[in-house]
């Protein structure tokens, strides 16, 4: 018994180890483009969620907020079908196949 319950809090530290180490190497990123919502103007969602797009070389490449959607007090400005630019800082990561950011900013360009 003693034996399992060592195996298991080594299981536990080692497990929070590599954890710390994955959100260690997270790092912050600006994203400069189109922001919009990608229900109402993507037609890619089923509920309203903001993205933004950028270029990256040739290509249009779509990054989904990682926050509460149309919650979001940012959401307001784009829900509808409007695009407008900006930028979103945040860490990146992949979810279902799907580019995603974790916003810790999101700014829209003055007019």
């Amino acid at each position: 018994m003693r034996s399992a319950s060592f195996v298991a809090l080594a299981l536990i530290a080692v497990a929070m180890l590599v954890g710390g180490l994955r959100a260690h190497d997270e790092k912050e990123v600006t994203l400069k483009g189109t922001i919009l919502c990608a229900k109402c103007a993507l037609k890619e969602a089923k509920k309203c969620q903001t993205a933004i797009q950028v270029k990256e070389g040739d290509q249009t490449v779509t990054y989904y907020l990682d926050d509460k959607g149309m919650k979001e007090e940012y959401h307001e400005a784009v829900c509808g079908g409007a695009r407008k630019e900006g930028t979103v800082t945040g860490t990146v990561h992949e979810h279902n196949g799907k580019k995603m950011i974790k916003p810790t900013k999101v700014e829209y360009a003055e007019k």
